[in-house]
C-alpha cells in the first residue's frame, strides 16, 4: 500500500486474513507471526494497565470473569493470565472468536487455562462478566457493529472494559512494511498490518462514536494514547 495513502478517514478495505478460504496451516501461521508483532509493539502493556486500574478499585477473593472478543492466537488472554498468577487476582478467563480456526491455536497456547468459544459474543451475554476486553478487534467492525459492541460492554462488564486497537497515524502507516520485513512475518501480516493502522480511528471519531452509542455514560469512558501508537478507550467502574 502506498505509505502516502490519505489517512483523513479511515481506509475501507478488507483485510486478507478475515477471507473464509485461508487454509488453516496458513491462518495459523499468520496468527503465530501477529503474535510477533505485537510483543514487539507492547500491544499487552494498556490492557495490563487497565486490569491494575479495576484492581485499585477493589480487591477480593472471586475470581474475575473475564471474556476477551475477537481472541485470535490468546497471546493477549496469556498475558492476562500471567498478571493474573503474579499479582494473586484468580481469574476465569473465556475467549470468543468468529473464526473457528482461532481455537486450536489458542488452546495450543494457554492449556486449560481459558475456555474458547467459537462464535458470537451477543451469544454470551447475561453470562455474569466482570470485565470485556478486544485487542485489534473494532477496526475490523461496521459503524453498526462497533455501536452495537460499545453497549454490549457497557451493559454487560461489571467492572469494566476496554477496547485496545491502533492510532491512525502516518508514521506507524508509513513505518510498518519496515518492522514487518526485519521481523520476517508472513506477507499477509505486512500487508494486513500497514492496513490495519489505516482503518482504525483518531480521537475525536471515538469520542464521537461513544457519544452516538452511549450517550448517557460517555463522559465516563476514558480515550487513552499508549506507546507506540495505541489509542484505547477504556470503563473503570
Amino acid at each position: 500500500m502506498n505509505p502516502f495513502t490519505s489517512l483523513r478517514t479511515p481506509i475501507e478495505a478488507e483485510e486478507e486474513m478475515d477471507a473464509v478460504e485461508l487454509a488453516p496451516e496458513r491462518y495459523a501461521k499468520v496468527l503465530r507471526d501477529l503474535s510477533r508483532i505485537n510483543a514487539l509493539t507492547l500491544a499487552a502493556r494498556p490492557t495490563l494497565g487497565f486490569l491494575e486500574r479495576v484492581r485499585s478499585r477493589r480487591v477480593d477473593t472471586k475470581p474475575w470473569r473475564i471474556l476477551d472478543v475477537g481472541f485470535g492466537a490468546g497471546d493477549m488472554l496469556a498475558r492476562i493470565a500471567r498478571w493474573g498468577e503474579r499479582r494473586g487476582v484468580a481469574l476465569d478467563l473465556v475467549g470468543v472468536d468468529l473464526n473457528p480456526k482461532s481455537e486450536a491455536v489458542a488452546e495450543a497456547r494457554l492449556g486449560g487455562r481459558a475456555r474458547f468459544v467459537t462464535g458470537d459474543y451477543r451469544d454470551l451475554a447475561g453470562d455474569g462478566w466482570d470485565i470485556i476486553v478486544s485487542s485489534l478487534v473494532t477496526h475490523h467492525m461496521t459503524p453498526g457493529q462497533r455501536t452495537e459492541f460499545l453497549r454490549f460492554m457497557e451493559g454487560e462488564a461489571a467492572r469494566g472494559w476496554l477496547v485496545n486497537d491502533l492510532h491512525r497515524q502516518r508514521l506507524p502507516f508509513a513505518g510498518y512494511p519496515l518492522l514487518a520485513a526485519l521481523a520476517r512475518v508472513d506477507p499477509i501480516v505486512r500487508r494486513d498490518g500497514q492496513l490495519s493502522v489505516g482503518r482504525s480511528f483518531r480521537r475525536g471519531e471515538w469520542a464521537a462514536m461513544l457519544a452516538e452509542a452511549l450517550p448517557d455514560t460517555a463522559d465516563q469512558c476514558s480515550i487513552f494514547r499508549s506507546f507506540p501508537y495505541r489509542l484505547c478507550v477504556e470503563r473503570v467502574r
